[in-house]
Parts: structure tokens; sequence; C-alpha cells
């Protein structure tokens, strides 16, 4: 290693952070979509999901919410998050997921002026590849997102072995769409967030 490069460099701040809201900050499980119970049985914010969302205020780091579903489940769902966080104006039933119009639309109401450093944050494989042909970074998550699809109660009722093999199918899953990063849950987005700003350092591009 180069002198140059044990010089303490700072990394480039992230440009803004688009979250799925169901099967990501809320819904663990994506569990909504099935309508039963009603939605806002599944409003709790999933682990970190608070925490993420004040750390990157904090970092006065635009964020906003994105979700294909109706306004009588979203809204329900979103009334555990933060006021200031907020959904995009476009909804994605005119152009539908993968397509990143809804992506993007995200990223103007956030007064966002370049994609470079904009990141998506998924449970749900169609949203995150929307993300992708946005041009994205995309962290997918694994275990409380739609690929597990199991709520809080039967997550915790499983045996360690039988979270790892789902979790491992899930994040195989999500690597094989060509997501950046995976990880189980949003208690672990701040590394991983650290780690796309020293990829970003080293040039990396989405």
């Amino acid at each position: 290693m180069s002198h140059a490069e044990t010089l303490p460099i700072a990394a480039p701040s992230l440009t803004a952070v688009l979250f799925g809201l169901s099967g990501c900050l809320v819904d663990f499980g994506a569990r909504a979509r099935q309508q039963t119970p009603a939605a806002s049985a599944h409003a709790d914010a999933t682990p970190g999901a608070l925490e993420s969302l004040h750390s990157l205020q904090r970092q006065q780091i635009p964020c906003a919410w994105l979700d294909d579903l109706p306004p009588t489940l979203a809204q329900p769902l979103s009334a555990a998050l933060p006021a200031w966080i907020k959904s995009p104006q476009h909804s994605a039933t005119i152009n539908p997921w993968p397509a990143p119009n809804a992506c993007w639309q995200a990223l103007m109401d956030l007064n966002v002026s370049s994609l470079d450093g904009c990141v998506l944050v998924s449970g749900e494989p169609r949203l995150l590849q929307s993300g992708l042909n946005a041009g994205l970074w995309t962290i997918g998550l694994a275990s409380c997102g739609s690929l597990c699809g199991l709520a809080p109660n039967e997550w915790q009722a499983l045996s360690q072995k039988e979270r790892e093999q789902l979790r491992g199918k899930a994040t195989m899953q999500l690597f094989g769409l060509g997501v950046h990063s995976v990880i189980d849950h949003l208690g672990e987005l701040d590394n991983c967030l650290a780690d796309i700003r020293l990829r970003r350092l080293k040039g990396e591009k989405p």
C-alpha cells in the first residue's frame, strides 16, 4: 500500500437514500399485501428502521419511501414513521416496477440534482430492480422482506438453523438480481452505507 493510500481521506457523503415501505421500514415480512389482518396491524417499524432514519436526518441526507401498495394500505403502514419522511407524488401504478420512473420521481421530489451517491434500500425484488434500472446503489434486505415473508413472531419461532437457511436463500436471490449489498435488516444499515461510501471513494460506480 502506498503512503497516499494510508492518508485519511474523507469518503464522499451520500446524496439521498430511498427506502421501500413494506418489508423494509415497516411491515416485517411484507405481509400487508395479503390484507389479513388490516394494514395497521403491520405498521410497526422494523428493527433499526427509526434509528437509521434519525441517523440520516442528523447527517442531513434526504430520504423518501416508495411502495406500490394502494394509498388505503400505504398510509396506515407509514403511520409509525417520522412525519418528515415523505412518499413521492409519482404513483408506481403509472410506470410499474421494475421501471425506474418511481425512483427518479422520488429523487426529483427531494430536489436531488444528481444520481451520484443515491441509494435504494428494500426487501422487495421488483423495487430493487427498479433501483438498478434507475442507476442507483442498491441494498437488499434478506430477513425482513418479501423473500422470507414471515411475520416477526413467525421469524422468532424458527430455529437458528431455519433462519440461516431462509436468510441464505434470500441473500442468494438478492445478489442474483445484481444488488450491490445485502444485509439482514436496517439495524445493519449504517455500516453498509459506510461501505458504499468507501467503494465510491475507490471509484466504484453502481
